[in-house]
């Protein structure tokens, strides 16, 4: 397998700092931390440029807090400094790793995303029912906590397959190590990192690897830590769940989430980003729409303005418009419209 040395000058280059700023900024450009960096960008790129060529460069602490939409889950957010050095780093690892991504990769990656996953699914579907002729079964299945149980070691093993550039791994180590710094155990990656999203994919392509070359499965599909094996035979899928299960525990020290493994008829839906998928349709999951729901009453109680609302409807209605929704997106409306008249 080729490893590729000498990176490091390559990430901590002027020209790919500036190029890593731009995308830090993309988005963000009124927000105050922006601003305060802009104020004095040719100095401070070229302290994080001295900085990162003397190895002398460290991360600030991250910020952390909680987030409950839907679920309750911890972010943490680096400094903007920080986040500039992460897409330093994956603008020279990306094009490696994208030579040996499977296709069917959909997590985090360029002209991939849900909505590739979603006409994935589809067509896997067609296929493995004959054009929708014959019986066909879907396993379903996710990791179990898997941001908060990636194992460091094992993720720098992975990593070393490809790169073989010390000063690389010592910046991969810094930005890891500053979310886990009391953590003895060595695994982990926050939630709200760029590194974290492209080291996931790293750390489950050798999953995807094994399904894909080893188990032999044609019809495999995976979005970040969910994912997706369909066949029209359901032994097959048990056989190949155990295997996976064995994988992720002896080689990944990872597990699958108990009651989110389940091998089940493709006609009765599949729950899968973000849709119930059935052969003819698709429906939004009950808990987002009660998610929608819920704004809209917090809304009505005059604590969310009426352009954060909109903002928010605005986003839901283009993502309902994947799903059969026509008549629920126009009560929907109906109902905000109802709101703001009476507000």
């Amino acid at each position: 397998m080729k490893t590729y040395k000498n990176l490091y000058s390559e990430v901590c280059s002027i020209q790919n700092l500036v190029l890593a700023w731009r995308k830090a900024r993309k988005g963000k450009t009124k927000r105050n931390y922006v601003k305060q960096f802009e104020k004095n960008l040719g100095k401070n790129l070229k302290i994080l440029h001295e900085e990162l060529k003397n190895q002398t460069y460290k991360p600030l602490s991250l910020k952390t807090f909680i987030l409950r939409d839907p679920k309750t889950r911890k972010i943490s957010k680096s400094h903007f400094r920080d986040r500039i050095v992460h897409h330093a780093l994956v603008n020279i690892l990306e094009p490696i790793y994208e030579n040996i991504f499977i296709y069917d990769n959909c997590a985090c990656r360029k002209g991939k995303g849900s909505l590739l996953a979603l006409d994935r699914f589809r067509e896997f579907q067609r296929k493995a029912t004959k054009n929708l002729t014959s019986s066909g079964y879907c396993l379903k299945a996710d990791i179990k906590q898997y941001f908060r149980e990636v194992n460091h070691d094992l993720l720098f093993a992975v990593l070393r397959k490809k790169i073989n550039d010390e000063e690389v791994m010592s910046l991969v180590k810094l930005i890891l190590e500053n979310n886990v710094r009391d953590n003895p155990f060595r695994k982990g990656m926050p939630l709200g990192n760029l590194t974290s999203q492209f080291f996931a994919n790293i750390y489950l392509n050798e999953l995807d690897q094994f399904v894909k070359h080893k188990l032999k499965a044609k019809y495999y599909l995976r979005y970040v830590d969910d994912f997706v094996l369909i066949d029209s035979s359901k032994e097959r899928l048990a056989i190949r769940g155990g295997a996976i299960e064995d994988f992720l525990s002896e080689k990944l020290k990872l597990e699958l989430h108990p009651q989110k493994y389940k091998i089940v008829n493709l006609s009765r839906g599949v729950d899968f980003v973000g849709f119930r998928n059935f052969y003819y349709f698709k429906l939004l999951r009950k808990r987002n729409i009660r998610n929608v729901l819920n704004k809209i009453n917090v809304f009505s109680l005059g604590e969310i303005s009426k352009k954060k609302m909109s903002e928010i409807i605005y986003g839901w209605n283009a993502y309902a418009k994947w799903a059969n929704s026509y008549k629920l997106r126009k009560s929907i409306l109906s109902r905000i419209n109802s709101n703001q008249r009476n507000s």
